[in-house]
């Protein structure tokens, strides 16, 4: 069988098993996709060949940056969990390139496809019989003083958190040129419809689906029992602005700036790009929320 997909890059987090340089899951995976007629590269970081421990002529593979990846490969298949799909994600955005993601972590919503059926799995999709999904992404920026200290990409979600040994934090919410309210809570969390699985379901956000085009605001711990979720346009900006100076915190993704300060403005929009992930054919969000959620189990 020939691949439709010429250069596929092996992506995950580098687990090499006791004296062994390789890790024997990623070696076995690339040598599945070298079998079905793919050109195999593997992820700078994936491929441990950064380490001292293993000179690049003991690499199995080619290897890239992710840059090069974005520019020359035609997939990236991401074995690993959700935190690892979050990040390639996000820096592979800009060049479109699609993501098929194999569960090596522990819950898997968006790398659905499990560790001991991805042969199966993958067979049909390599000869063009897969389900295409998009998944929008926020760009975000810190203000302060009129200047943009810090900005970042996120795919799950932006969260704006109180500090440590402080109460309450307040801030002044609008979206587009709208007052919305003034927040006193633990923090506020905006999420896109694949972070609202993560830490908004927790604070009791809803779930959304990926087709709608809207965020998710949530508060968390509000002082007011009545301030609730809501469900955002994403065409419009949110702006979370810093009234009482408490060592707040932002978090975009797995990036954080630690300390926010009184005045200091969070602008969130919806970036120009979005994450495109291939499943099964006959893929369905609703199914992944069973199986994840164990919904309906012990039913007959």
């Amino acid at each position: 069988m020939t691949s439709v997909f010429r250069r596929v890059a092996l992506i995950g987090k580098y687990q090499p098993q006791g004296a062994r340089a390789h890790d024997p899951v990623m070696d076995e995976i690339g040598d599945f996709l070298s079998a079905q007629g793919c050109e195999v590269v593997l992820e700078q970081s994936s491929a441990g060949c950064g380490d001292a421990a293993v000179p690049p002529r003991a690499c199995r593979h080619p290897v890239m940056s992710v840059e090069e990846i974005g520019e020359q490969c035609d997939l990236g298949l991401v074995v690993g969990g959700d935190g690892t799909m979050l990040g390639i994600g996000r820096q592979l955005a800009p060049f479109g390139v699609p993501l098929i993601g194999i569960n090596r972590g522990r819950l898997g919503f968006i790398t659905d496809i499990a560790l001991d059926e991805y042969q199966d799995a993958l067979r049909p999709m390599l000869a063009g019989e897969y389900d295409e999904d998009h998944r929008s992404l926020i760009q975000a920026s810190v203000m302060r003083d009129g200047q943009s200290v810090f900005e970042a990409v996120a795919m799950n979600d932006v969260v704006v958190n109180r500090g440590a040994t402080s109460g309450m934090v307040e801030l002044r919410v609008s979206v587009g040129k709208a007052f919305v309210a003034n927040q006193r809570a633990d923090g506020l969390i905006i999420a896109t419809s694949t972070g609202s699985t993560a830490y908004a379901l927790s604070a009791g956000g809803p779930l959304l689906h990926p087709s709608i085009p809207g965020w998710i605001m949530v508060p968390i711990a509000p002082h007011t029992l009545s301030n609730r979720p809501i469900l955002l346009p994403d065409a419009e900006e949110v702006t979370i602005e810093v009234v009482n100076d408490r060592d707040a915190s932002a978090n975009f993704d797995m990036q954080s700036l630690a300390s926010l300060r009184q005045g200091d403005r969070i602008v969130v929009r919806r970036s120009d790009f979005h994450v495109r992930f291939l499943h099964p054919r006959g893929w369905s969000y609703f199914d992944t929320l069973r199986r994840k959620m164990h919904w309906n189990k012990g039913d007959n």
